[in-house]
């Protein structure tokens, strides 16, 4: 895969705070439950209501197709992540907040670094988002699954106009 070069890239730029992250996170956040429910409109089309019954009022779900519908939804995550970090370093929310993640030379980062990066980023937010408060305790400003991923993230300069 190429280095993607741009006037940007020369540029040291400042490390993104928690704030901005957690915004971006949030966009983020939108499209892939868009994704998640697409996905499972199809594939509930596909497999049909036979996978589901109502059991004392409750709607019970069977549990392989439970089980097939939370691995897609886990890959559709992880596909959405990893192919915007490894192609242009900047998820949708990322472009809105202004902010890139890239390796820690400031190249784009690579596939493994892409997957390390989201298996990490997970329990870092669920665990109390103690993987996002390291920004505070780290000299760099970068968050824990930054670290393990061995990638930043930074925020970007305004454009010019």
């Amino acid at each position: 895969m190429g280095q993607h070069t741009s006037p940007e890239r020369n540029i040291a730029c400042p490390r993104a705070g928690l704030a901005r992250r957690l915004a971006a996170l949030l966009y983020d956040a939108f499209l892939v439950l868009a994704i998640w429910m697409g996905l499972g409109f199809v594939a509930q089309l596909l497999a049909g209501a036979g996978t589901n019954r109502i059991i004392d009022g409750t709607l019970q779900t069977d549990p392989v197709f439970g089980f097939f519908l939370f691995g897609l939804m886990c890959a559709s995550a992880g596909g959405f992540h990893i192919w915007f970090w490894t192609r242009s370093g900047q998820t949708l929310g990322m472009l809105a907040w202004r902010i890139r993640a890239e390796s820690r030379t400031g190249g784009m980062m690579s596939v493994t670094q892409a997957l390390i990066r989201f298996l990490c980023a997970w329990p870092a937010f669920l665990l109390f988002g103690l993987g996002y408060f390291w920004l505070f305790l780290d000299p760099n400003g970068d968050a824990a699954h930054d670290r393990l991923s061995d990638t930043r993230v930074v925020r970007l300069p305004r454009r010019k106009t």
